[in-house]
């Protein structure tokens, strides 16, 4: 904030080009794009939203045995953390400005111009959808039924498409800005394939109601993640949308994508017993249990 300040207090700039007069040039004033009250009133709005959600899904697990109770657990966990990030984003932090620079040229020995542009950047979402996304990836691995190296994977991708996306926004070049939006997308595009090849297959081979349900939510999860890199890619990318549509954007994206998917997947859960994961031992019991303790330096001779 204090480099807008710095921008804003600039008056004239004057270039010598050689002997003779010296052109005075006044410079554009710097361009603040910065969120306005459509977008800090969206943003309460939807951290209501989520908080309700997170007390619904809340008690949703409350009533649910606990040996049932993980994607409801997860699910929770992933309004949560939205309902936190949005608060950060409403009172006002979880934000920070990037300064880009235009160079213009000019003809007839007059000195080129540069335009300042700072733009609001919320990393209070970017630490949201690293922590929300592999939750989601989590629920629908767990519902396709897929195996753990494909789960580490995807998540490990999942996280890398967010930070480079993060990197992405942040950077002043050009070039530079779209690298790392170029890998993020590379990294989006290896989650679709866990989910849409291994993960389908994995969910036909259990029964056709959960392959039907899985292809259903899966698909949905997709569409509206890939409508994130696009409105990305025109709002901090190209810096063709305002900050208050891109929050408005998100907005519905995040509420369609969190509260919207969680109820969905619930409360079809809820009614599928061929979806449930019954989880005993250590989770269910606690470590007091015979078949919950952990057992180190035992040997089969007893020695």
């Amino acid at each position: 904030m204090a480099d807008v300040m710095e921008a804003l207090r600039r008056k004239t700039v004057t270039h010598t080009t050689g002997p003779g007069p010296i052109p005075t040039v006044v410079p554009s004033e710097p361009i603040i794009q910065q969120a306005g009250a459509t977008g800090h009133h969206t943003l309460w709005v939807v951290f209501v939203i989520m908080f309700v959600s997170t007390v619904i899904f809340a008690a949703l697990a409350y009533r649910t045995p606990v040996q049932k109770r993980l994607f409801h657990i997860i699910t929770a966990f992933i309004t949560t953390f939205a309902t936190i990030s949005y608060f950060a984003m409403a009172s006002g932090d979880g934000n920070s400005f990037t300064h880009i620079v235009k160079h213009h040229s000019h003809k007839g020995g007059i000195p080129d111009t540069q335009q300042d542009i700072y733009r609001q950047v919320f990393f209070a979402r970017y630490i949201d959808w690293s922590v929300t996304t592999p939750l989601l990836l989590l629920d629908l691995a767990l519902l396709a039924g897929l195996n753990g190296a494909n789960i580490l994977v995807a998540i490990v991708a999942d996280v890398i498409m967010i930070l480079t996306g993060m990197f992405a926004a942040y950077a002043q070049e050009g070039a530079t800005r779209w690298a790392y939006y170029a890998m993020s997308c590379a990294a989006f595009l290896v989650v679709i394939y866990l989910l849409a090849v291994p993960g389908r297959r994995n969910a036909l081979a259990r029964d056709q109601k959960t392959a039907s349900f899985f292809t259903s939510i899966g698909l949905f999860t997709l569409i509206l993640w890939t409508a994130y890199p696009i409105v990305w890619g025109i709002g901090d990318g190209a810096r063709r949308m305002g900050v208050d549509a891109e929050i408005l954007c998100y907005a519905v994206l995040d509420v369609l994508a969190k509260p919207v998917f969680g109820i969905w997947l619930l409360f079809t859960h809820d009614r599928m017993p061929s979806t449930n994961l019954n989880l005993e031992g250590v989770w269910a019991h606690g470590f007091g249990k015979r078949e919950g303790t952990l057992r180190v330096g035992d040997d089969d001779d007893g020695a």
